[in-house]
């Protein structure tokens, strides 16, 4: 099982790519995207029990927000990072239920202008604050954390072992770390290293790990695996708009050169099948630190 999305001995992309990736094309991912009117970058997932679009798109928002009750009754706020945080739209949409402070890491100056706003909007900068910053090379002021999430930031890790280590430095003793996000699922052959490669192209992907891999590193690091849910089935897969994306772009990845503002159509829609294709599966895995 070779190729770039398993390979960790180099990245292939830094975080000054993943810093340029996000800045060209978050406000586009905003405009255009399924989730922008609730600030959401990430899926929708119709997970038990959900009946509306809005729900499916704080499905994952909402199993965290369990995983932060779990840890209540101590004194004072929680503190719950958010570790590659988008337009921290996560985080506000968790202090506006939970008493919780929190603090959101984006590399993206676009980022984080566009939830510095959206946090003074909603009334939440006394306890919500968004930070210019790299999950794998922590700012040393930042308080340790009795939650911390990643949803699907966690792909874009240059080097996943550090990343670990980084959220054990984080992470209180019997806190919590949760990771929403791509898992390389049974992925053997030509057609499946291809259509990964066009993934981690196109999305900037460094880290595909199977779920073993995961929690091995997780527990190198000083976790223990508590959970992990299977989301795949219940995300929207060959909508209508994602197979005249798929017929649109698919002939250009495998082009040596394109134009970058393709990549994220290219690597969603090699996502798109290589979820269909159970090459890869998309997991809700919790840990807490020992």
């Amino acid at each position: 099982m070779g190729g770039p999305p398993t390979r960790r001995d180099r990245p292939g992309f830094d975080a000054a790519a993943i810093r340029r990736y996000y800045d060209r094309n978050t406000r586009a991912f905003l405009r255009y995207g399924h989730g922008g009117g609730e600030g959401a970058i990430h899926r929708a997932v119709w997970g038990p029990g959900v009946g509306d679009r809005r729900r499916a798109l704080h499905y994952v928002e909402d199993r965290i927000a369990d995983v932060i009750r779990g840890r209540e009754g101590g004194p004072g706020s929680l503190h719950v990072v958010d570790l590659g945080c988008g337009v921290c739209a996560s985080l506000c949409y968790l202090a506006e239920r939970l008493s919780i402070r929190g603090t959101g890491i984006t590399l993206s100056p676009e980022q984080a202008e566009i939830g510095r706003a959206r946090i003074a909007s909603l009334g939440l900068a006394e306890r919500v604050t968004c930070r210019e910053g790299d999950f794998s090379d922590l700012p040393e002021d930042l308080q340790p954390a009795d939650v911390a999430f990643a949803i699907e930031s966690f792909v874009h890790a240059p080097d996943a072992e550090r990343f670990f280590a980084e959220c054990a430095r984080l992470v209180r003793p019997g806190g919590a770390l949760a990771i929403c996000d791509d898992m390389r699922g049974a992925a053997d052959g030509r057609a499946a290293e291809r259509t990964l490669r066009r993934f981690a192209r196109g999305w900037h992907a460094n880290t595909l790990l199977t779920p073993h891999e995961l929690q091995a590193m997780a527990e190198r690091a000083g976790f223990v695996h508590e959970s992990t849910e299977r989301l795949t089935p219940y995300l929207e897969l060959r909508r209508p708009r994602d197979v005249a994306i798929a017929a649109l772009v698919a002939p250009l990845g495998a082009l040596p050169w394109r134009s970058t503002r393709l990549d994220p159509l290219i690597g969603g829609t090699a996502l798109q099948r290589g979820l269909a294709k159970g090459w890869v599966d998309y997991d809700l895995t919790v840990f807490r630190r020992a």
